[in-house]
């Protein structure tokens, strides 16, 4: 009985005690709990994998880049100058990769595979490539009709056509990896491009002649044919044998994706069906599973270009199925891509070792991506000639078609893989050629397309005006002038 009423007294003196002390609230208490988290987390990870989880491991750089790219996103995303856009957080992404390769002390810790790096990036393709097909608008490509395909197709292969032979002549690149430069380079990004088109559709900038949505549905179809013109290519280089023979199989590679494509999107068609638990979710890893097999299958069997269509037309196919829920899909791809994101620019950017770059490639190279923005500028603005477009909306079409970003990181790096695991060194410089200028086009096209869509679109568009707006009566003119200032002024912030 003593030692109950000794342990019932200790007890209420210790409850008592941690009644009157204070105990940590909001943030110290939110600090101390992910630093605890982190520490059991690393703590598990260590006893498992051992080495490769500490500073020189495969684990370790990967999670690192993947912290300090998002870390890099979060702080080029929070710059903001007076009456500009802020600028693109996938630039953070990629300096930060960019950074940690090219630090003294800091490359000898963070180590990653070769063969992990591109495993990721093919990951990261496919869910790009995914949201492409996910993202086609049929309703908005019938609409649109003749100026969508002008747009989409014209600029990308004209400026194809004239970096391969600017580059053939400058870089020395033969004329398949001139073209294979050029599809690159070609492609506009849809990160850049969506979220602005987004943003002056609902201000009413450009609404009435569907401006925003031609632009967006354009830039898919965009996607899509550089990446087409870019696994056909890619197919011959990697070929051996006659000529006639490679350009036989890189047809095969486009036959055989679509082909592909079309059975396993009827297959998504119909499995699983609405009436299953958690559809969305079995949907979404149905989708993925597949994209991933069909780009991973296709290097196993050696037709490395069929991957990305199959890709492309199975998630259309499954798009067009589901109709209204494939808005559910997108969205949960849309988290995947939310993670990958980090990591695809992360990892371009620590492709590149400055002190290796020559400056003459790098030189010769700016000169090959000014040379095609200005003819990708000329020929979307007579391409649109016929579209109803006046003056101001044509050359804000034509500066919204500048960017580049996406595309030119998920593909940018793929033919130096191939040329690695083939182990040539000549294709091993021209891998690095093509991937040396894509980071340049990024750094380049990326902030100066995301400023001149924030600048130009309230300038250069017509606001169409919501009948909320007109119901305070009659305005003066200079009233109306100055506000549609402060509404300039607000959008580009926003923007």
């Amino acid at each position: 009985m003593k030692m109950t009423a000794s342990d019932s007294s200790c007890c209420s003196s210790c409850i008592s005690l941690n009644d009157r002390c204070p105990q940590p609230q909001g943030l110290i208490n939110l600090l101390v709990t992910k630093v605890c988290l982190f520490a059991l987390l690393f703590g598990v990870v260590w006893s498992i994998t051992g080495n490769e989880c500490l500073p020189g491991g495969n684990l370790f750089g990967i999670v690192t880049l993947f912290i300090c790219s998002v870390l890099g996103g979060k702080l080029v995303g929070m710059i903001q100058l007076p009456t500009l856009p802020p600028f693109p957080p996938l630039l953070g992404m990629l300096l930060a990769g960019l950074v940690l390769r090219n630090v003294p002390y800091i490359t000898d810790a963070i180590h990653i595979n070769t063969h992990w790096s591109a495993a990721l990036r093919n990951i990261a393709l496919s869910i790009i490539l995914t949201r492409a097909g996910l993202g086609l608008d049929p309703s908005a490509l019938r609409r649109l009709k003749a100026v969508c395909a002008r747009v989409a197709i014209g600029p990308c292969v004209v400026e194809a056509s004239v970096v391969a032979v600017v580059s053939h002549f400058l870089l020395g690149l033969p004329w398949v990896w001139g073209f294979i430069l050029g599809f690159v380079l070609a492609a506009v990004s849809p990160a850049v491009v969506v979220p602005s088109m987004l943003l002056l559709q609902r201000e009413g900038y450009g609404a009435e002649k569907g401006i925003p949505t031609l632009l967006m549905a354009a830039g898919s179809f965009d996607d899509i044919l550089a990446i087409t013109g870019f696994s056909t290519f890619l197919g011959i280089a990697f070929s051996t044998g006659s000529t006639w023979m490679n350009i036989l199989k890189g047809l095969l590679e486009v036959v055989g994706g679509v082909v592909a494509g079309l059975i396993l999107g009827l297959f998504l068609c119909c499995f699983p069906s609405r009436d299953q638990e958690d559809v969305v979710l079995r949907r979404t890893l149905m989708l993925l599973g597949l994209s991933l097999f069909s780009v991973f299958f296709s290097h196993v069997i050696g037709f490395a270009g069929a991957g990305g269509l199959s890709t492309l037309v199975l998630s259309f196919l499954a798009a067009l199925g589901w109709k209204a829920d494939k808005t559910l899909v997108a969205a949960m791809v849309g988290r995947c891509w939310d993670v990958f994101q980090p990591l695809l620019f992360g990892l371009i950017g620590a492709e590149i070792t400055i002190a290796t770059l020559s400056p003459s490639t790098v030189g010769l190279g700016l000169a090959c991506i000014s040379i095609g923005l200005v003819i990708r500028l000329l020929v979307t603005f007579l391409l649109v000639h016929f579209g109803g477009f006046n003056l101001k909306e044509k050359l804000f079409i034509a500066v919204a078609w500048l960017p580049k970003a996406t595309v030119q990181a998920a593909i940018g790096s793929k033919a130096l893989d191939m040329a690695r695991e083939d182990g040539n060194k000549a294709l091993i410089k021209f891998g690095l050629d093509v991937l040396t200028l894509a980071v340049l086009a990024i750094l380049t096209t990326a902030p100066i397309g995301a400023l001149g869509i924030g600048l130009a679109g309230p300038r250069l568009l017509a606001r169409q005006v919501k009948a909320d707006d007109t119901e305070g009566g009659a305005v003066s003119p200079s009233s109306h002038e100055i506000g549609q200032e402060k509404d300039n002024v607000t959008l580009e912030s926003k923007l």
